[in-house]
């Protein structure tokens, strides 16, 4: 059996839900700067993720991996400001928040245990 490679599958369906909140900002509360951002940041993470899976090194996985870090923490800004700004209702927020606290974890541990 295969087994699950559960970043790639986490951050997949992160996307997912970023899509739709970035449908319901722009289609129901019309917002379109900050909603804007978060879709780049917020989908990138899946790209470099699946981008990390085919890297010519080590250190290249780690850059990738690196770099999704990155826009993780760009993007759960984003959640944060969008939270403060009142665009997100309380459970909203703590959802998406969850879920983006999770694959930072993952991400760092990935990371570190790479460079190792």
């Amino acid at each position: 059996m295969k087994n699950e490679n559960i970043i790639k599958t986490k951050s997949f369906l992160f996307s997912v839900r970023i899509v739709n909140l970035f449908k319901n900002l722009t289609q129901d509360k019309k917002e379109f700067v900050i909603s804007k951002q978060l879709l780049r940041s917020g989908t990138s993470i899946g790209a470099l993720v699946r981008e990390s899976e085919h890297a010519e090194s080590r250190a290249d996985f780690i850059h990738k991996l690196s770099i999704a870090l990155k826009e993780a923490n760009e993007t759960e800004y984003w959640l944060d400001l969008l939270n403060e700004t009142n665009y997100l209702s309380e459970i909203e927020y703590v959802s998406i928040q969850t879920d983006i606290k999770e694959i930072l974890k993952l991400l760092v541990s990935i990371i570190k245990t790479s460079k190792q």
